[in-house]
This record gives structure tokens, C-alpha cells and sequence, in this order.
């Protein structure tokens, strides 16, 4: 089984830091090449490259009032997010289906009942 993981290219997980301006300030991501490679396709969707996605990631963090302490972190789990609503049929494998056409409210509310369902399921087989 791990050979699946252990085998794969070296390159995937080694750091990289990107430094880029974000409001005009500058400053530097670091992060494994993987999601280098996740964030550019993520941002080729909707025509950005992934120095303005980050950017606009950022932003739209601070307007919804969220600290971004650990903003690397955070543009991690973007992207597992992204390849999990991938698999679940939330977004289209097809690279040409932009993300900002999505209906982003109708998909966070079938994960906030699905989140719900899992969790009832689990207080009933405890109690």
C-alpha cells in the first residue's frame, strides 16, 4: 500500500517559498511543491495565476474575519478541499468549468448537513 505514497516523485513534498505581494505588501508562502502545483491548476480554472489567487484567497480570508496567522496552513487545506469536493462531484473534473461559477452557498450547506448526518449517526451508535 505505501508504495503508492513512498514511491512517488521527491519532488512533491520538498518546500518551496514563493515570495509575491499581497495588497502591495510583500511577502513570501511557503509550501510543499504539490500544492504549488494544486493552487496553480485551482487558479488556472478561473484565468488567475496562482500569485493572484493567493492574493485574492487572502483577502477574501480577511473580509470574512478569519485570522491569517497560519495562512500557509490554510492554502493547504484549500487544496485538499478542492480535491475532496473533486471526488464528491461538488466541482467538475473538467479543467474548463471555472470555480467562481460554482454555487459555493447550495455546496457548504450539503457539507454542513452531511457533517450534521455524520455526526448524528455518531451519537446514536454511542448512546
Amino acid at each position: 500500500m505505501c508504495q503508492l505514497f513512498v514511491g512517488a516523485d521527491t519532488q512533491l513534498w520538498e518546500n518551496q517559498t514563493r515570495s509575491m505581494r499581497i495588497d502591495g505588501m510583500a511577502t513570501s508562502v511557503r509550501l510543499e511543491e504539490f500544492y504549488w502545483q494544486v493552487l496553480a491548476e485551482i487558479g488556472a480554472r478561473d484565468s488567475l495565476s496562482v500569485g493572484q489567487l493567493v492574493t485574492r484567497l487572502f483577502l477574501e480570508t480577511l473580509q470574512e474575519g478569519h485570522d491569517p496567522d497560519n495562512f500557509a496552513s490554510f492554502l493547504r487545506v484549500c487544496c485538499g478541499r478542492y480535491l475532496s469536493l473533486q471526488l464528491s462531484g461538488d466541482i467538475p473534473t473538467d479543467q474548463s468549468a471555472d470555480i467562481a461559477s460554482l454555487d459555493a452557498p447550495k455546496i457548504l450547506a450539503r457539507e454542513r448537513a452531511s457533517r450534521q448526518n455524520l455526526h448524528s449517526s455518531a451519537l446514536d451508535q454511542v448512546g
